[in-house]
């Protein structure tokens, strides 16, 4: 017996397709018609504009197509157009932007280096105050021959020779530098609000024994002596205390006489400005 053949499809698009495609057709219909009876409020729109202009700098040429501009008007009678009013979209206005924003940060940037040099003034006008009251009590004190003060805008210091905290080669304080160091300490709770910086300093003359390998070691185990002094013998914070070994890297007198390697072994207080 010959098979039954089955039914064969029917030819095109399923019917439910036709039903959608006539619903899209509507609903672009109903959005056209929405859009070619809607108004637009000029003058929110304008301020619009104005923002993203000072913002951006891109509106400067467009916006002016509202009321009499090439697309938005007119409505969709402009929609073909689009691509010119794209194109020319803040052209005109391109260099007078750049020009205005250029000088706008200029301007910010002079306003900048004028409020740090007024603080730096400020600060230097505040640190020398401290330093006369320092000098003061330095003197009193009868150690203007064992310390030396100078001061900068960040910070006032404290400069003592390393041959009178120390023996050659050695990071052990001596019995009369620790009076040295007690009424530096007091000077350090009464004028220093900010962070205080320890660092130890050494001349260029190689050095190599069995507790330090180099100058760099010798200077940060100066320092570090001299930080727990005061954290032991003192009020001060330590939390606000920091010490660093500089070895010979910052010479502040010539290594080649023994005069300036005598001033480049020392060890420097600084007490750094709050602002």
């Amino acid at each position: 017996m010959a098979k039954r053949k089955e039914d064969a499809p029917p030819a095109g698009s399923p019917p439910w397709m036709a039903t959608f495609s006539d619903l899209m057709n509507l609903l672009l219909c109903f959005f056209v018609l929405l859009f070619s009876m809607s108004t637009i409020d000029e003058a929110k729109f304008n301020e619009l504009v104005a923002a993203m202009n000072n913002t951006f700098s891109i509106w400067q040429s467009g916006s002016t197509s509202i009321g009499e501009g090439i697309l938005i008007s007119n409505g969709v009678s402009q929609l073909n157009e689009l691509d010119q009013y794209i194109n020319s979209t803040g052209k005109t206005a391109d260099s007078e932007n750049d020009s205005e924003n250029f000088e706008q940060y200029e301007q910010n940037g002079q306003s900048l280096q004028e409020l740090t040099e007024t603080l730096e003034e400020m600060n230097l006008a505040q640190n020398e105050e401290t330093v006369e009251l320092i000098e003061e009590a330095v003197s009193e004190s009868a150690m203007s021959d064992q310390i030396e003060v100078s001061f900068t805008s960040q910070y006032i210091q404290l400069s003592m020779n390393g041959a009178l905290l120390y023996d050659s080669g050695s990071d052990e304080l001596k019995e009369n530098a620790k009076p040295v160091l007690d009424k530096v300490a007091t000077i350090l709770e009464r004028y220093s609000q900010g962070i205080i910086e320890i660092e130890g300093h050494t001349d260029n003359v190689p050095i190599h024994s069995s507790r330090f390998a180099d100058n760099e070691e010798l200077s940060s185990a100066r320092a570090l002596s001299v930080f727990y002094y005061l954290v032991e013998n003192s009020n001060l914070n330590p939390t606000s205390l920091k010490h660093a070994g500089m070895g010979e890297r910052m010479p502040v007198a010539d290594n080649s006489t023994a005069e300036g390697r005598s001033r480049n072994r020392r060890v420097e207080i600084r007490i750094y400005n709050p602002s």
